[in-house]
């Protein structure tokens, strides 16, 4: 194991003599009170800050006491100014930073850092504050195993199938949703994975954080009757386990909906209502066909 004064920069003052390179710095999520010393003084010792939104990290440089010049990096502009931030992080301190929390998580800035690194720039990541991971903390759910998925997609048939394709992860879900979307989210994620436990975190360290907790059926009605604004994270347990059935129970749903439909349809409808393997609910309908 490695003593602390093993570590590089260990007892290096905070802001004195930083290296040119390209700086990741997580800020607040909501409270500024959350900002790190090490941010401060990168952020203070920065030649520029690469920002999402000029206007919000001007608040936080206000905060901090700090005036800063700063470049908009954004989707609309990082195709534009990404070759000159990288030219000026070869030898001078450029620092990225999202709206909120650790940039990259949902935000602009990986082909930043993929390009930098290419060029030979050094990347130096300040970790901090992320809405998923205190979600998680605050939510109640497995955290052995999770899965940040981000945002669904606005369109109904888009967002279908992305839950579809996230049904049969075996690991705690987190996404990120706005408040005028969370009502159809909540009723999508509830047909898409049914009353699996889960929990809604809103304004994170603000004053009014709230948690609502309950199965997806249960916060999608408590958010149709009373919506919800600010900034959201959902947390979504795994798959609730199989219910075990045992081989006459499966002979008798098999013959039942076999006296009626379809082997293909029969084998579908017993598959969704015993929960077993497709495989093993065919291969039992083939005997009994026999």
């Amino acid at each position: 194991m490695h003593s602390p004064n093993q570590f590089e920069g260990a007892h290096a003052p905070l802001s004195a003599n930083l290296e040119p390179g390209l700086y990741i710095v997580a800020t607040p999520i909501g409270n500024l009170g959350d900002v790190t010393r090490r941010a401060a003084a990168v952020l203070a010792a920065a030649s520029v800050i690469a920002a999402e939104d000029t206007r919000v990290t001007a608040k936080l440089l206000a905060h901090l006491g700090l005036k800063v010049p700063m470049q908009a990096y954004h989707d609309h502009s990082a195709e534009h100014v990404r070759p000159a931030l990288i030219a000026r992080a070869a030898h001078e301190v450029v620092a990225l930073v999202s709206d909120a929390g650790t940039p990259l998580i949902s935000d602009p800035g990986y082909k930043l850092v993929r390009d930098a690194r290419a060029a030979g720039v050094r990347i130096v990541t300040l970790p901090g504050p992320c809405a998923a991971v205190a979600a998680l903390t605050l939510a109640g759910l497995p955290t052995d195993r999770f899965l940040f998925a981000g945002f669904l997609p606005a369109k109904a048939a888009a967002r279908a199938t992305a839950i579809a394709e996230l049904a049969g992860v075996r690991a705690t879900l987190v996404l990120y949703e706005s408040g005028p979307r969370l009502a159809e989210a909540l009723a999508a994620l509830a047909d898409g994975l049914g009353p699996r436990p889960a929990a809604i975190s809103r304004e994170i360290t603000k004053r009014f954080e709230e948690t609502l907790t309950g199965t997806l059926p249960e916060l999608a009605a408590a958010i149709a009757e009373q919506p919800r604004k600010g900034e959201i994270v959902i947390t979504i347990g795994p798959p609730l386990a199989a219910p075990v059935a045992d081989e006459a129970t499966l002979d008798a749903a098999l013959q039942a909906a076999l006296a009626t439909a379809t082997l293909k349809t029969a084998v579908a409808e017993v598959t969704a209502a015993l929960g077993l393997p497709r495989a093993q609910v065919y291969a039992r309908a083939l005997a009994l066909k026999r």
